[in-house]
């Protein structure tokens, strides 16, 4: 490994363990729940299985090649590598971020779809979609989850969690806070007695979609 590669993965490292521990710190996932990863050149690199994230040293550095084969580390990779994969296989992320977050798994039980109570749903590409239910760590769910982020950049997983991407780990992290927003929002507004939340259109959506391609926003897996 030449220095200046050296360099790019201890510095990607160093993020992903940045990106991971705020996950906790902000509520989103508990104990070792939830995962996350970067994509440096053909390595990513992901947090390791049963370890707490404030518990995670530079020497715990982790990565795989593209097929999941470990080549970096000797601890082993999470057991949601292959949804990670998937997501690295089908798009052009460079992060991925996994959680469990409260507001967001609750509403993956009761919806199909996440409900359009604010034009938040557009940055993530459109209302976004819950995956079926699979086990974790399976590639049943890697399948599930990629039919759901279809055109999108975010989804929740059927009685489990959240799934993000984007073009750097804030990015994921950001579209990853954002979808539990967008899930407390519609879970406090349908809690109102006697009221049912008004929600947007998909040409309302569809419009706020258009001028956001004007900055640049992704626009979901292929």
């Amino acid at each position: 490994m030449s220095g200046e590669w050296r360099d790019s993965i201890e510095q990607a490292w160093d993020a992903v363990v940045a990106t991971a521990r705020r996950t906790a710190s902000e509520g989103l996932v508990v104990g070792t729940s939830g995962n996350v990863s970067a994509r440096v050149g053909g390595t990513v690199l992901v947090t390791p299985s049963g370890v707490p994230y404030d518990r995670l040293r530079p020497e715990d550095l982790t990565g795989v090649d593209p097929e999941g084969n470990q080549i970096l580390g000797t601890m082993a990779p999470t057991s949601e590598l292959p949804l990670h994969l998937a997501v690295y296989r089908n798009t052009d992320a460079v992060a991925v971020v996994h959680t469990h977050a409260v507001h967001a798994t609750a509403v993956s039980a009761l919806v199909a779809e996440v409900p359009s109570v604010h034009y938040a749903a557009a940055m993530l590409g459109g209302p976004v979609r819950v995956a079926a239910y699979a086990r974790y760590g399976t590639d049943e769910l890697a399948e599930n989850m990629l039919t759901a982020l279809r055109g999108r950049t975010g989804c929740l997983l059927g009685n489990h969690g959240t799934v993000t991407y984007g073009a750097s780990l804030d990015e994921a992290y950001d579209r990853t806070a954002q979808l539990e927003w967008l899930c407390r929002l519609w879970l406090t507004a349908s809690s109102v007695p006697g009221r049912t939340p008004a929600l947007l259109t998909p040409e309302q959506l569809s419009d706020v979609g258009e001028a956001l391609k004007g900055y640049g926003q992704p626009r979901g897996n292929r």
